[in-house]
């Protein structure tokens, strides 16, 4: 029996089958699709040609899951990741079977180490991991933790092991729990001195990923809406990752020949993507966290759960920008600084009073020439220089983690009446040999040009930050600076520093801790984002930086009422000129900015747009470059995605998503009045409550009836 198989219209690239007879065809393949041996003499030679063969463009078929770039950041994201004491894997010179209990409880303590690990730094600090590690022994086997199996007597028939999701209301572990799975071979590499990886393990590999696929699709549980998943496979040295993607819809099943069916979907329509074998455990059995084999594995399963979990709180790039302030307090815990070729000893500057203190100031030369990045604690006092106002002193309240490590709450030292934000930049004497630091001054000095611009043209708003007060720090001790705008060898002197009001809570955080808004907060977003936007063009300023993190939250108490206020904060990377080019975030920003570096007149409105897709439940996948960004936008507007799943929120904002499919990368302009009104009429209500419900349902009708597709 041979037959096509076709996925339903589905909001996601999740395989859905389309009735009870194609789900019972494809639930009979999958259990005749259960012999490792036959599967692995129909796919291995096509993954050995593969693996050891290059393309006429002299490129590997197989490219490795992740990029360069991406392990260096992930790399420097876990510099500040704890994890907690392992257990040591057995690495003997032999080969030996009464080793295989020690290194399947080594195994289980590193898969629950590592993602306890990740779930902590950067999903929730405090909640309890959503996972636990069971062993299965064959596809479509039951699980097992490695003590059962050994009082069973079927250690020896495990295959590996995998983390799996507590499934609410089921006591067994089934298959389509599997979040991340780590295939535990004997030796995965053919030869040693090359790394050279071993065909049949990949063939096993991708035996494992399919039965994977398989029993998510037919699943009634799992919400996961992808169509790829992660398989690592190693041994008690090396390690690597095997990805396999793509549509099932394009199977052609043969109940008669599964093997050779599946073969032939793998060569034509699967994406087949292979890590490099690396080290991951050293000759004393000890992980090494810092290389290259532990880094794939780490980051498979931190994509893994990013599927099953959503995008974390804390983004690897937040994390990762912190690299050189880590390195500074490094050198600060030694109390050692670079002096040419020795080492000069560091004073303490523990003892301060309220007060910025110099840290071997006087004493120590050489730290006039080496600038560093403020590290400011609570009570701490900064006197800042403004031009217009004097000398005027804040208090630090506490530091606010937004990826830039710049950010404060402090509140003015002499009233404490208001929570105000400080931003504290990089001293310029650092911009020269840190990227960050140079990243950090610009982002303070053009955030400070930009809410200036506001204020001299009388733009104001309270969707918008309000400036307090700018300038530039003003250290203890003397100043040997010649003119007033000039700066001394102090490394300090010169800091650009900047005070913002309000203080709220950015959307990122309340999106994780409470999860998805309301429509009524969702709509309210949209309104208030929206009218932000309209202020700052008419001073023909676009964000272009519009995500979670740069929202903010204020609870806005009039008399027994209380309502929320949205604001649109960090315009450090606003774009006032053409030749400016915004930062790129793979989830947010629009199409436009993503291929040409460069906004249109609608970008900001798209990012809302997705944005507020997010906010309301819709599921953005981990983009791992511009390309499949481009895809993702392309095919959720060729679906309707954004507009269905707004639809089931708000007719208004799923007319509005039509309205911005409409003029997506076109040079027309965003007719922010007529939306305006829309958006004020349902977040604030109207007195004409009959013209409002003609309205909603007029636009309900214009978003059923839309079906524009955006131009990429």
């Amino acid at each position: 029996m041979a037959a096509s198989v076709r996925t339903t219209s589905s909001t996601s690239s999740k395989f859905v089958p389309t009735s009870k007879r194609v789900y019972k065809v494809l639930k009979e393949y999958s259990m005749k699709l259960v012999d490792l041996s036959i599967f692995t003499e129909y796919l291995e030679d096509w993954v050995r040609n593969n693996l050891y063969g290059k393309t006429r463009n002299d490129e590997q078929h197989f490219s490795s899951p992740f990029s360069i770039d991406d392990l260096r950041t992930f790399d420097y994201a876990l510099e500040g990741v704890l994890f907690q004491q392992l257990l040591r894997m057995p690495c003997p010179p032999y080969n030996s079977d009464n080793l295989k209990e020690d290194e399947f409880l080594a195994l289980e303590d590193f898969l629950h180490t590592a993602a306890e690990g990740l779930w902590h730094a950067f999903w929730h600090k405090n909640k309890p991991l959503p996972y636990f590690v069971s062993c299965p022994r064959y596809p479509g086997s039951k699980f097992y933790t490695v003590e059962k199996a050994i009082s069973r007597g079927r250690l020896k028939g495990l295959c590996g092991a995998a983390l799996m999701s507590k499934s609410k209301g089921n006591l067994h572990a089934r298959w389509d729990d599997v979040v991340n799975f780590v295939l535990f071979k004997k030796n995965i590499v053919e030869r040693e001195e090359e790394f050279g990886m071993s065909p049949s393990v990949i063939c096993e590999a991708i035996f494992y990923a399919i039965h994977i696929l398989f029993s998510r699709s037919l699943s009634k549980y799992n919400n996961v809406n992808t169509d790829y998943v992660f398989v690592s496979f190693m041994d008690s040295k090396f390690g690597g990752v095997v990805k396999l993607g793509g549509d099932l819809g394009k199977l052609e099943v043969d109940l008669n020949n599964p093997y050779q069916s599946m073969a032939e979907w793998i060569a034509c329509h699967a994406e087949v993507r292979i890590s490099h074998v690396d080290r991951i455990w050293n000759k004393l059995g000890n992980v090494n966290w810092g290389d290259l084999g532990t880094l794939q594995i780490l980051l498979a399963m931190f994509y893994s759960i990013v599927q099953w979990n959503g995008l974390p709180r804390k983004s690897m790039a937040s994390l990762a920008a912190n690299h050189s302030l880590r390195l500074q307090q490094r050198k600060m815990e030694i109390r050692v600084v670079e002096n040419e070729s020795e080492l000069v000893p560091y004073q303490n500057g523990s003892d301060y009073n309220g007060e910025i203190v110099e840290l071997g100031y006087e004493n120590n030369p050489s730290s006039k020439r080496n600038g560093s990045r403020l590290n400011l604690r609570p009570a701490e006092i900064l006197l800042l220089e403004d031009q217009n106002q004097g000398l005027k002193s804040f208090q630090i309240q506490e530091f606010i983690d937004d990826g830039n490590g710049c950010s404060y709450i402090a509140v003015n030292a002499e009233s404490q009446a208001e929570l105000l934000t400080l931003y504290v930049g990089a001293h310029p004497s650092r911009l020269e040999p840190s990227w960050e630091d140079m990243n950090l001054w610009y982002q303070v000095q053009r955030q400070t040009k930009v809410l200036n611009i506001l204020k001299e043209q009388g733009i104001s708003s309270k969707h918008l930050p309000e400036i307090i007060a700018s300038g530039r720090i003003v250290h203890s001790g003397p100043c040997e600076k010649q003119t007033p705008k000039g700066r001394c060898d102090h490394p300090w002197c010169g800091t650009p520093m900047l005070v913002t009001c309000p203080v709220g809570e950015p959307l990122s955080s309340i999106i994780s801790h409470d999860g998805p808004l309301s429509p009524e907060e969702a709509t309210r977003c949209c309104r208030d984002c929206l009218a932000a936007l309209k202020s700052a063009k008419t001073a023909n300023i676009l964000h272009g930086d519009i995500r979670p993190e740069n929202i903010i939250r204020i609870v806005d108490e009039q008399g027994s009422r209380a309502h929320s206020i949205f604001v649109l904060v960090s315009w450090g990377r606003a774009v006032l000129e053409d030749r400016d080019s915004p930062p790129l975030n793979l989830q947010f920003s629009s199409a436009h900015a993503l291929q040409h570096g460069k906004l249109c007149p609608s970008s900001d409105v798209e990012s809302l747009v997705y944005l507020i897709y997010y906010v309301c439940g819709g599921s953005m996948q981990q983009q791992d470059s511009i390309e499949s960004a481009l895809k993702w936008r392309q095919r959720c507007w060729a679906k309707r995605v954004v507009q269905q799943q707004l639809g089931e929120v708000s007719p208004l904002l799923k007319a509005f998503a039509d309205y911005v499919d409409s003029i997506c990368g076109t040079p027309y302009g965003v007719d922010y009045d007529v939306w305006l009104r829309r958006l004020n009429r349902a977040v604030d209500g109207s007195a004409e409550r009959g013209k409002m419900v003609e309205e909603e349902l007029r636009l309900k009708d214009i978003a059923e009836s839309s079906g524009g597709g955006s131009s990429l």
